[in-house]
């Protein structure tokens, strides 16, 4: 099986984190917060500190990881720290991929941030997929739907980790 990493491991990450332990997959999950380290563990996750707006702090996450899922879609924060999040820190992110393990990426474009940067953010997404030839899928169900986003969520595994 392979090993995901879920960047943005909050409650819709943990349950996602825990279908994916249960079809066999390892994951990693990442929060800024140290108190929620113990939520992601108890998810069958390995829990780290990795700040997505800090790519330095995220690098070293993605080792050994097959897939990532970038889970931004209702990313809390200052403004300009969230749009950065579906604009450069998402392309610098995507093109340091290219030179690791990850022949996959799940971005969710759906969520309650702002419209524009989601389409900002897909379409960035879009564009690093055909430059690099990185496999992705776009996780476009309303987070509110738990049971469809997970599902989206878990067929987009599927198709990338398929032969």
């Amino acid at each position: 099986m392979a090993r995901a990493l879920v960047v943005g491991c909050g409650c819709r990450g943990r349950e996602l984190a825990t279908r994916l332990v249960a079809d066999g997959h390892a994951v990693r999950g990442t929060t800024r917060d140290g108190s929620r380290l113990a939520a992601i563990e108890s998810a069958g996750a390995e829990a780290v500190i990795a700040d997505p707006n800090r790519l330095a702090t995220l690098i070293p996450q993605i080792e050994g990881a097959a897939l990532l899922f970038w889970l931004m879609g209702s990313a809390a924060g200052e403004p300009e720290a969230v749009a950065a999040l579906h604009g450069p820190r998402l392309e610098s992110l995507l093109e340091a991929l290219v030179d690791t393990p990850v022949r996959g990426v799940v971005y969710e474009a759906a969520g309650s941030v702002r419209g524009e940067w989601l389409e900002q953010g897909a379409e960035i997404a879009r564009r690093a997929s055909a430059t690099y030839r990185l496999p992705l899928e776009l996780l476009t169900r309303d987070p509110a739907d738990h049971d469809a986003w997970r599902a989206q969520g878990l067929a987009a595994a599927g198709r990338l980790l398929s032969p």
